[in-house]
């Protein structure tokens, strides 16, 4: 049986939910014949990546999903690459506020996730839920955990395939932001987490699609 594990933050930036986890443990044991294994992982540099690293060499998963929240998106977005690059604009949860600096020290400058991330967004749009290939992770710790895992995935675990994709807001949190924050109920996000996942096991190569930005 394959397995794959997936990773949600802890609640941060003083909110009292984080949506990454909350739908992470909606999700079935087993998604098209595969073993889910929910990890939930601390919001804080250099943790967060480490518990997700301890756990691949714990479980052996042939996939890692990482989940993070992305306040202010209104669709589920895979990530396409994670730079090696921290600006956090507000310390994490244990008060680290690392600026200007590489994540691992003469590491590549990037890596792309390599997890089929088109094919993803088509499935979760195909039911119903709004999704996007994202190409910036930002500089945070959610880009810290896809360049960390992935790092340890090119170097260590070469046969494990890994990225991250950002979820919204739950729509509870948005009760207090400006009118028109974008949030989406708890359970379309764990729909869409899911089909991201069946476009994983699904496509052993990413599909060709028309997307990008031009700008």
């Amino acid at each position: 049986m394959k397995k794959i594990l997936i990773t949600g933050f802890d609640p941060f930036g003083g909110e009292s939910i984080n949506p990454a986890f909350e739908a992470v443990k909606l999700l079935p044991d087993t998604i098209a014949g595969a073993q889910v294994i929910k990890l939930e992982v601390p919001t804080v540099f250099g943790k967060g990546p480490q518990k997700t690293i301890d756990a691949i060499e714990e479980y052996k998963p042939d996939y890692v999903l990482c989940i993070g929240q992305a306040g202010g998106r209104s669709q589920l977005t895979p990530e396409f690459v994670g730079i090696n690059y921290v600006q956090a604009r507000i310390p994490d949860n244990e008060g680290n506020q690392p600026m200007n600096q590489p994540l691992v020290e003469g590491a590549p400058q990037a890596y792309f996730a390599t997890i089929p991330v088109h094919a993803m967004v088509e499935k979760i749009k195909a039911n119903g839920i709004p999704a996007s290939v994202s190409y910036t992770a930002g500089t945070y710790v959610c880009n810290a955990m896809l360049y960390c895992v992935m790092h340890a995935l090119y170097t260590k675990y070469p046969n494990v395939k890994g990225g991250f994709m950002h979820v919204p807001f739950a729509t509870e949190q948005t009760v207090n932001q400006p009118a028109g924050t974008p949030g989406m109920n708890l359970k379309d996000i764990a729909k869409g987490i899911q089909a991201a996942v069946e476009a994983i096991l699904e496509n052993e190569e990413d599909i060709q699609i028309v997307g990008g930005e031009t700008h």
